[in-house]
């Protein structure tokens, strides 16, 4: 078994008693004091997440505008500097290379933020798109570079403002600043209005050189708030109540943008073309033949990832993800099912070993924060 990589800051894991997993490849946490606790005190405080698996990519030269238009779903026209927008990168088929979070850091100058596993993937579909001259458009993969944190929670705005001079309440949701310094941390931060939670927060971008020391000083400032280490399954529950989609469950090469109900980030009328685009427009002019959709359990029991969904005899889909919500202590999950029983308050049922158990459709986001 090849060895585990780890982040930067996997040598202060066991000061807070981290049970670490291999996390695709990744030695990561999953929890520190229990992941319910932790997603409670997310939603309530504030909890600090090391995500330094994920991967960054910068874009930049003078067509990084016309490359990342005929790549990405979205519109990086409506972008300005020290602006980031949520975005995909799809196959022709329209199924899902992967979601992202692109970062324009200034003009012809754009990070994309990409999931852990697929940095590699990802990296080699752009590099294997790119018609360009080399000193036209310059890709390359800083995900060694890089330390992020992400700080979330309704505590976290409290927590980190005390530590910097930039002023956090003029930084909007999916808008950033460049060369924040937190506290006595002498590197310069990306800090983005963005996170994976649900909850207010920031993500925070750092140089591995400073991460260690970013980590301790907003977990010891922080502790007379609440904030607390929070590992991957929080993380999975947290995000799993707001909706937001995972990859390789409710996204995959087979799973597209518009089927998991992610629409409003695929712009089929901005200027130009983009991988996907016939196919995705399709499916939003008529409709896909397959939705997304959120389902509570009638029946006791949980809808595991995987399961499959019937209506009477017929099997109509599968469940994506599913547990028992730590905030609505309630049976829920998520499941990609054929359109035509997609309307919400139809009754299913979903296949649990051997039994077959009643569960109906409802809206979504499972929780909305207020």
């Amino acid at each position: 078994m090849p060895d585990l990589k780890t982040t930067p800051l996997f040598p202060e894991y066991a000061a807070f008693g981290a049970k670490t997993i291999d996390f695709g490849g990744w030695d990561l946490p999953v929890q520190f004091s229990g992941i319910k606790h932790e997603h409670e005190v997310t939603r309530t405080k504030a909890g600090l997440f090391d995500v330094s698996h994920m991967g960054e990519i910068r874009v930049r030269g003078a067509k990084s505008r016309d490359f990342l238009q005929w790549m990405l779903t979205n519109d990086i026209d409506k972008l300005t500097p020290l602006r980031a927008q949520y975005t995909f990168l799809c196959y022709e088929n329209g199924g899902t290379v992967d979601d992202l979070i692109v970062y324009k850091l200034e003009e012809n100058d754009y990070l994309l933020v990409v999931n852990a596993a697929n940095t590699d993937k990802d990296y080699q579909w752009l590099i294997s798109h790119n018609n360009y001259a080399e000193n036209e458009l310059q890709i390359e993969n800083e995900s060694a570079n890089y330390v992020q944190l992400a700080l979330q929670g309704p505590k976290a705005e409290k927590i980190l403002q005390p530590l910097t001079d930039t002023d956090l309440a003029s930084i909007k949701p999916f808008r950033f600043a460049k060369d924040v310094i937190i506290g006595d941390v002498a590197c310069g931060a990306i800090v983005s209005r963005t996170g994976y939670t649900g909850e207010d927060g920031f993500e925070i971008y750092i140089s591995k050189d400073c991460g260690r020391k970013l980590w301790k000083k907003l977990l010891e400032h922080g502790k007379q708030e609440g904030l607390e280490p929070i590992g991957l399954g929080a993380r999975d529950t947290l995000r799993f109540e707001a909706n937001l989609p995972l990859y390789g469950q409710e996204l995959s090469e087979d799973i597209s943008p518009v089927e998991a109900g992610m629409k409003f980030a695929v712009k089929v009328g901005k200027d130009g073309n983009f991988i996907g685009k016939e196919v995705l427009k399709k499916q939003m002019e008529n409709g896909p033949n397959r939705k997304l959709v959120g389902i509570e359990m009638i029946d006791k029991g949980i809808p595991r990832t995987g399961y499959g969904v019937f209506y009477g005899e017929k099997e109509v889909g599968f469940v994506t993800t599913g547990t028992q919500s730590p905030t609505l202590k309630k049976n829920i999950g998520m499941a990609l099912i054929d359109a035509n029983y997609s309307e919400v308050g139809t009754q299913l049922q979903i296949q649990v070993r051997k039994r077959k158990l009643k569960a109906q459709i409802i809206e979504t986001p499972f929780l909305k924060r207020k």
